[in-house]
């Protein structure tokens, strides 16, 4: 695929909002007996008796989905060098079958590396959302980014 974005491009406030992905209840009943086999993620009739009222998904599915959307919406068209992590992640809200969620990705900042002149790291806020506009999941994280065109040296910026 074709580079769109660059880290030039991650001004901060740009917003990148995503298509919707539903979940199903097949879906969370699989990633969970697989990854995160709690009650309230793998048996319907059994959740219902815990504080959820129900089956949920995994925060670990969640946090999945909220990837998935995040390369549809922008990355696999950026030229991404990686990610040191997180800095925050919060599960606010249960997702349950049916639920439909998309992804806002906003620019909080844009640091050009100190080390490494192709390159530059992006501060992200992303918020997932479910179907009724309630925020089900908040990461704050960085994400490296090659620069379209490699800041000048010191001995170049010297030089001009």
């Amino acid at each position: 695929m074709a580079i769109k974005y660059y880290w030039e491009d991650f001004t901060p406030g740009r917003v990148f909002d995503t298509p919707t992905r539903a979940l199903s209840e097949e879906d969370i009943l699989r990633f969970a007996r697989e990854y995160d086999p709690q009650t309230f993620h793998t048996d319907a009739e059994a959740a219902r008796g815990t504080p959820f009222g129900g089956l949920i998904a995994s925060g670990w599915q969640t946090c999945g989905v909220t990837m998935r959307l995040m390369c549809d919406g922008y990355l696999l068209e950026t030229s991404c060098a990686g990610s040191p992590g997180l800095e925050e992640l919060r599960w606010l809200k249960p997702v349950r079958p049916g639920d439909t969620l998309r992804l806002k990705a906003t620019v909080l900042e844009s640091t050009p590396s100190a080390k490494q002149r192709n390159r530059g790291t992006v501060l992200f806020l992303w918020e997932t959302f479910n179907q009724n506009a309630e925020v089900v999941l908040s990461m704050r994280g960085r994400q490296m980014f090659l620069r379209r065109t490699p800041a000048p040296t010191a001995q170049a910026t010297l030089e001009a």
